[in-house]
């Protein structure tokens, strides 16, 4: 039987243990998910929405020993951690207050005598989820996924069985029937088995983009449903008339939340040249107060990456990048699986800086004559999940919108999601949208209903 392994990347301490299921305990788990579905789809939604409530006071409650188990898990900076979980309570609130609205049945006029789509669910989805936001990530998909009347398998990263078995636990604590939200232990090479599975309906991912085409390839051999929410390497752009000081907090902030591991991280700056200087300047000032350390402690601002291979490969990027002509500014080194913050300056278009999307608190700087130059970098790059344009003209960047390829356009902020508005990408950063009425949509059937 294969054992998982959990290590602190802080400290490379070993924290947890965990055994695969058996062929027998994975199909159990299959059959219980189908035969909660047949009565979990007929319950009410007032019924649904008092259970998700109780899960939001429930992350309040015990947020202290969830957010010690993500630090302890994957590095994350404990006050993140603690925010990550008081924004999972908030998605619970969000949907259980407006999912019946948003799946009510849509009236349509049309020569029936009446006519209408009525928002059905579509049975158990299974969630494959990454180890960066372990909580965030989940909640997100599972909130509207159980409002709307389906039922949930989730497959969690590895590093964090721990977190997962705490969101199980959760769910049975408050109230919520046997079968309708399980945890697998399991390895990778299990979910090909799994989506194939008739009883499973569609999948969700939130992973990289290579872990995003195989599970494409996977659902659509099957003819299911899937979303994917995949990597990002975002543009942070900074034009001359820019407010300086709230754009190099704003990307600061961007860049180095979660030690620099968010898919809608600010990764790529394109600054204007007349401000280029300054903000290099104020940038570099900031990131030297970054506090590393024990990640527990609530002074330390910077922790480790969650595993050594990620900060290998980091590392690796650099190194290329800097060996393709572009400057070390700040930063560079490496220890274990901390990563210092890093500036790189005069990266281009060929560098892995530029092209792949690092995952680690690494910011990469691109001078810029004007707003046009900045969207046609932009738009060079593979992926499409947000760009973030700071800018006294507004009416300008408002007109510009349009031109960018990606799923979202921030102006004077960083990229950020919010349960009110939906999330996705384009190009390899996926497709699917989570989140507001657009993600709740996203498993349902949308039936049409004519009556002559």
């Amino acid at each position: 039987m294969k054992t998982f392994k959990t290590i602190n990347p802080y400290n490379l301490q070993e924290i947890g243990t965990y055994e695969a299921f058996s062929s027998e305990e994975l199909r159990r788990k299959l059959e219980n998910s189908e035969e909660a579905f047949k009565k979990w789809k007929e319950t009410p939604f007032q019924y649904r929405a008092g259970l998700l409530a109780k899960v939001s006071g429930e992350l309040r409650s015990g947020i202290d020993k969830y957010a010690a188990t993500i630090t302890e898990e994957m590095g994350k900076p404990i006050l993140q951690s603690k925010a990550e979980l008081e924004k999972c309570a908030w998605v619970c609130e969000f949907y259980a207050e407006n999912a019946e609205q948003f799946l009510r049945d849509e009236i349509i006029e049309s020569p029936a005598s009446k006519s209408y789509v009525s928002y059905e669910p579509l049975g158990v989805i299974l969630a494959i989820m990454p180890w960066n936001f372990p909580w965030w990530q989940v909640l997100r998909f599972l909130a509207p996924a159980l409002m709307a009347g389906n039922v949930a398998l989730l497959k969690h990263a590895p590093n964090v069985f721990g977190t997962s078995l705490m969101i199980e636990e959760i769910f049975r604590k408050v109230g919520y029937p046997d079968g309708v939200f399980q945890n697998l232990i399991v390895d990778i090479d299990k979910v090909p088995e799994i989506i194939q599975d008739p009883r499973v309906k569609a999948v969700t991912l939130t992973g990289s983009d290579t872990a995003g085409a195989q599970v494409a390839s996977q659902a659509g051999s099957a003819i299911k449903k899937a979303v994917l929410e995949l990597g990002g390497s975002n543009a942070f752009i900074v034009l001359e008339d820019a407010n300086l000081e709230k754009a190099v907090q704003e990307g600061i902030t961007g860049r180095m939340q979660n030690n620099g591991q968010s898919c809608i991280a600010a990764k790529r700056f394109m600054l204007q040249k007349g401000i280029a200087s300054a903000y290099l300047e104020k940038f570099k000032e900031k990131l030297i107060n970054f506090q590393p350390g024990d990640p527990l402690d609530e002074l330390t601002t910077i922790g480790p990456l969650a595993r050594v291979d990620l900060a290998e490969k980091l590392e690796d990027q650099v190194r290329e990048s800097i060996g393709m002509g572009a400057k070390l500014l700040l930063g560079g080194n490496r220890q274990g699986a901390y990563f210092e913050p890093t500036m790189l300056t005069e990266v281009k278009p060929g560098m892995p800086a530029f092209d792949e999307e690092l995952f680690g608190p690494v910011a990469a700087f691109i001078e810029v004559d004007n707003l046009e130059e900045a969207i046609t970098l932009s738009n060079l790059s593979a992926f499409g999940l947000g760009v973030t344009i700071f800018t006294e003209n507004v009416e300008e960047a408002s007109r510009s919108v349009k031109d960018f390829d990606d799923g979202a356009v921030f102006i004077n902020s960083m990229v950020k999601s919010d349960p009110r508005l939906p999330f996705g990408g384009t190009k390899r950063s996926g497709y699917g949208r989570e989140l507001s009425w657009h993600g709740i949509r996203e498993f349902v059937n949308a039936k049409t209903v004519f009556i002559s």
